[in-house]
């Protein structure tokens, strides 16, 4: 009774659908440890791979080498991940606001990352040790790919970001929209700093996957506060 009591409260106010909060909360759960969890596996990669230079070196070229593996993983890990959290965001918001579009979005996401772990980018500037020391010549189709991936992961994070902002307003959480809207707008600024800056798309590549990523987990976590606490 208390509990469905607490639920049209919820939906009353949030315009949300709570359906089996237990499951629909494992769901978002995913979504929270997806980003943090792709960051701490890439930097302790960043740091600790032979012959890899942020400097000049993108996050995608770990998934090259005889440890490549395990930068493969992250990718298709964090990419299930994200799914299983648009599962978890669907069932939430099925009759809210942001209930299609937000959870394909990051559905999309999800998917990109599976594309992006499944098909490698080429060798190049050295990396892995013993490749050609200069930079990409003509991409390889699996490196092509790869690399329309990478901005199809981007571009759905970006749109997940406008639409969450768009319920966030809605319901008068104006720092969560604030902080939406922020992400949606440092992430493609940084791949285009990377792209066409001075510095290399190594740094700038790095700091949009943990905004972007960061800013999935942190919308996850927004929505999983809102579910009822108790079966």
């Amino acid at each position: 009774m208390a509990q469905s009591v607490v639920s049209r409260s919820l939906e009353a106010r949030s315009g949300t659908s709570v359906i089996a909060p237990q499951t629909t909360r494992a769901l978002l759960v995913c979504g929270v440890v997806s980003g943090p969890l792709f960051t701490l596996v890439a930097v302790v990669q960043v740091l600790t791979r032979e012959g890899f230079d942020i400097r000049r070196h993108a996050i995608s070229m770990l998934s090259l080498g005889d440890l490549g593996p395990i930068q493969i993983a992250n990718f298709v890990g964090t990419g299930m991940l994200a799914i299983a959290c648009a599962i978890g965001m669907r069932r939430m918001l099925s009759r809210g606001r942001g209930g299609t579009w937000g959870p394909l979005f990051i559905c999309a996401y999800g998917l990109g990352l599976l594309t992006a772990g499944i098909f490698r980018t080429d060798p190049a500037l050295g990396f892995p040790p013993g490749a050609a020391p200069a930079g990409l010549g003509a991409m390889s189709w699996h490196g092509t790919i790869h690399s329309l991936a990478f901005f199809v992961l981007f571009l759905a994070v970006i749109g997940a970001c406008f639409v969450f902002a768009r319920r966030f307003t809605a319901l008068g959480q104006q720092g969560w929209a604030a902080f939406s809207v922020a992400i949606g707008l440092a992430a493609p600024a940084l791949i285009v700093a990377g792209m066409v800056g001075p510095i290399g798309a190594g740094m700038p590549f790095l700091f949009a996957a943990v905004i972007a990523f960061g800013g999935v987990s942190a919308i996850a976590a927004s929505l999983l506060n809102e579910l009822p606490r108790t079966e």
